[in-house]
């Protein structure tokens, strides 16, 4: 006779998944695999955290379903925030457990046993006293249970750890789960942090050291989405203008960040999704961008010639100025090379570079010579007038501490809400850099806020004057 062999994590959770005539995206495949390996390797102790909207409690219930359907003797209690939301992962596992085509054998004769939505019991071949699972809120009486496997689901919410009373409160509660788990048992929280001293942080801030963790954040370093088919990059933007940054670095990025960290807020910058439009009437350009009149504009580029994705970003900064003093930051553009091509990456940028001038009509670029020598500037012109464009070049050296420079620039006009950004900026890593970034921080990605600040602190002051009989350079700027 051949014995099946019981199904892995994976395959039972794909199962289930297509018996409800659903997909198993390559994020729940990932978690799947972590939770089963973790736990062949032997880690009693581990945590997940994954944002908002991962479906994090699904698979940990798919989780649950499968240890009792390989494991039939075992307990499981589910700790939460509060009853209620414990009995939605148990209810969860229930329905798994009665519907899964693998699971019928541990479904109990009919009035034998618990079998309730906060706690039930499976047909199993041990007599125990306690359920095979069951739900606690974290304030509950839990004295007296026994489990050989604890789920912290979401312990942690904004309404228990916004003091440092209730923060302290909730790790003491925590402590009896100790005195639960039986000898050799395991513990698996799942949360995302709500507060700057998450019981998830790493280090002395956090209460679970030695944890394996697993984190999978919305975004990853190069910004991509680690569910692109259900957050795509303009959904990402919208939930990211709805929440604001904190709550999304908190849920969504998963940094258990301080309020009074988001010295720079993205969410003070204002969008649009205009284009610039550029008209002649009487012999003069009139540039306006959504109804109103440009008068001012220009481009900061702060240059960088490393392998793409290693050291400093080379970034290009595109700003706009109306005559009220508001401000529009048009492109943010990360300006790369390819190695191998037969061009030198200073060609190669400069190019970019001069297209990008020629598309969005700017008057003059700015380069920042700081490093590289003096050559880009000169190369940059013969880009423009290889292509026709009349646009002029400055040198630009800065003296001020980088810090100090975007300060003075950004907080002005972000306190008086004067700056807006195209859709597409949004789109770039600009609004992580932004709000990541800390006065002085080490190893902060600034060059997109660098290359913002030196086009602000550009601006001239205005005075009015007539145009010259003969233009040398685009005809739309204003006095």
């Amino acid at each position: 006779m051949v014995t099946q062999r019981p199904a892995d994590l994976l395959e039972f959770a794909w199962i289930w998944n297509r018996a409800a005539g659903l997909g198993t995206p390559a994020l729940h495949r990932r978690v799947l695999r972590w939770l089963e390996a973790s736990g062949r390797e032997g880690d009693r102790r581990r945590l997940l955290m994954a944002f908002r909207g991962s479906g994090k409690s699904t698979l940990v219930g798919l989780f649950c379903a499968w240890t009792l359907y390989r494991t039939p003797d075992a307990r499981i209690l589910v700790l939460a925030a509060d009853h209620a939301l414990a009995t939605r992962m148990v209810a969860q596992v229930r329905r798994i457990l009665a519907r899964h085509p693998l699971c019928g054998a541990l479904l109990p004769e009919h009035g034998e046993g618990d079998w309730a939505s906060d706690r039930f019991t499976v047909a199993r071949p041990s007599v125990l006293r306690d359920a095979s699972m069951m739900a606690a809120g974290i304030g509950g009486n839990i004295t007296g249970a026994r489990a050989d496997l604890i789920i912290c689901d979401d312990v942690e919410v904004a309404g228990n750890c916004d003091t440092p009373g209730k923060r302290a409160e909730l790790r003491e509660r925590l402590t009896e789960t100790e005195f639960v788990l039986v000898p050799g048992g395991a513990m698996l929280f799942v949360g995302t942090p709500h507060c700057a001293e998450s019981l998830y942080a790493e280090g002395p801030e956090g209460a679970l050291p030695g944890y394996r963790r697993l984190v999978v954040p919305l975004l990853d370093a190069a910004g991509a989405s680690a569910w692109p088919e259900r957050f795509p990059p303009e959904g990402v933007a919208r939930l990211r203008e709805r929440v604001g940054p904190l709550a999304f670095r908190r849920q969504m990025l998963l940094e258990p960040v301080a309020e009074e960290a988001m010295r720079l807020d993205p969410a003070l910058i204002s969008r649009y999704l205009a284009e610039p439009d550029y008209r002649e009437a009487n012999g003069r350009g009139v540039l306006t961008l959504m109804g109103t009149r440009l008068v001012s504009g220009g481009g900061w580029w702060d240059p960088a010639f490393g392998r793409p994705g290693t050291g400093d970003a080379s970034v290009l900064a595109a700003t706009y100025a109306d005559g009220l003093g508001r401000h529009y930051l048009h492109r943010v553009a990360y300006i790369t090379h390819d190695p191998g091509a037969e061009d030198d990456a200073a060609t190669q940028q400069c190019r970019q570079v001069a297209a990008i001038a020629r598309d969005l009509l700017l008057p003059a670029l700015r380069v920042e010579t700081n490093g590289l020598g003096r050559f880009l500037p000169g190369l940059l012109r013969n880009q423009l007038s290889r292509i026709g464009f009349p646009c002029a070049v400055h040198e630009a050296t800065s003296r001020a501490a980088k810090s100090d420079r975007i300060l003075g620039a950004l907080d002005p006009v972000l306190a008086a809400r004067r700056l807006s950004a195209h859709e597409s900026v949004f789109r770039t890593r600009f609004p992580q850099e932004m709000a990541a970034w800390r006065p002085d921080a080490p190893g902060l990605h600034d060059d997109a806020l660098d290359a913002l600040a030196g086009c602000l602190l550009a601006e001239p002051v205005r005075f009015p004057i007539h145009p010259p009989p003969r233009a040398t350079t685009l005809p739309w700027r204003g006095g």
